[in-house]
């Protein structure tokens, strides 16, 4: 394993320029709700467990949790999305608020329903907590057409006072290849580099910067199976550069870390940062998003985002519940230990 000691300087100052960026993000915005109880016995009626509930804690997920950490790594973020008119979409906009997060790109829509995944916990007074099942509430539909031009029209507006525009696409409809397109109509915003995180359709988004799948997206949208193969790391990423048209590709690995690839560069094999013995993996694509986002926009180079985004996963999986990383835990962590990569 390789350690740069000098790229930490570098990194640092990457890190430190973060509140002189400015990112819209355009996505869909969820609400991630925790339940804790106790558990009080078995119940009589099935052979279910009885949990005493202790609290309740609502955090923006999904693209809401991108935006949130940016918010928290010091980056002036400006929201585009929909909430519904419930009390979700509520608690989405008064956390934006208290971080002094412009919300007027946020549109609120009472035929919406907010997308809520509500995570059910379960454990006893001085035990972990143990999620025992998840609901999640979805809107019936996606977001109407005159909300869909809306969308373009806040993200337009906003993108031209951005230095990147980042895409989080879930699935729900609010940032889609076509709401992107219509963005970037007649050549707007071509210079603005757009980093996208999609789950279900990667590789329909095409002509943009930046991706940063996961490995199951990978070997979803490739139709192929990865495992511990380094060769077939390196052929789906030059085949997702090749196909999506980027300048940059980020693979994350869980704990085998990430892969960054850069047009004319051998793919670079960055290790985990701290322990790989993970806590929860809850909202990390959206911490990874958004730091390698920040960083681009910051000037970095590909290689430099995505360890930059590395040390940013590595602090954030080992936080419970749906978590973000700071700009000051960033720059501890680049104190604690300098980038590393793995040679093949």
């Amino acid at each position: 394993m390789t350690k740069h000691p000098k790229e930490g300087e570098r990194l640092r100052k990457i890190v430190e320029s973060f509140p002189k960026v400015t990112v819209t993000v355009i996505g869909d915005l969820v609400a991630d709700e925790f339940v804790f109880g106790e558990i009080s016995r078995v119940s009589r009626e099935a052979p279910v467990l009885i949990l005493k509930h202790r609290e309740r804690t609502v955090v923006p997920g999904g693209g809401a949790n991108a935006i949130n950490n940016l918010a928290d790594l010091g980056v002036n973020v400006l929201p585009v999305g929909v909430v519904g008119d419930d009390e979700p979409g509520r608690l989405l906009l008064k956390t934006f608020r208290h971080k002094h997060i412009p919300i007027s790109g946020v549109l609120k829509d009472k035929n919406y329903t907010t997308v809520t995944k509500t995570r059910i916990l379960a454990g006893m007074t001085h035990t972990a907590r143990q999620q025992v099942v998840r609901v999640d509430r979805e809107p019936e539909s996606e977001p109407n057409s005159h909300l869909k031009r809306e969308l373009v029209l806040a993200a337009r507006e906003y993108a031209r006072a951005s230095d990147a525009l980042l895409v989080s696409d879930y699935g729900y409809g609010a940032a889609t290849p076509a709401i992107l397109n219509a963005i970037r109509d007649r050549g707007r915003l071509e210079r603005l580099p757009v980093i996208v995180d999609s789950r279900y359709r990667l590789l329909q988004y095409s002509g943009v910067t930046a991706a940063t799948p996961n490995e199951p997206e990978v070997e979803e949208a490739m139709g192929i199976r990865i495992g511990q193969d380094w060769s077939r790391v390196c052929a789906a990423g030059e085949q997702i550069m090749a196909q999506m048209k980027l300048q940059s590709l980020v693979i994350t690995r869980g704990r085998d870390g990430m892969v960054a690839f850069a047009a004319k560069h051998k793919p670079v094999d960055i290790p985990i940062f701290g322990s790989d013995e993970v806590a929860d993996v809850t909202g990390a694509g959206d911490t990874v998003i958004a730091t390698f986002t920040a960083a681009l926009a910051a000037g970095a180079s590909a290689e430099e985002a995505a360890q930059l985004s590395n040390y940013a996963g590595g602090i954030v999986v080992m936080k419970r519940g749906t978590a973000t990383v700071s700009r000051q835990e960033l720059l501890d962590a680049l104190e604690k230990a300098p980038p590393a990569t793995r040679s093949h």
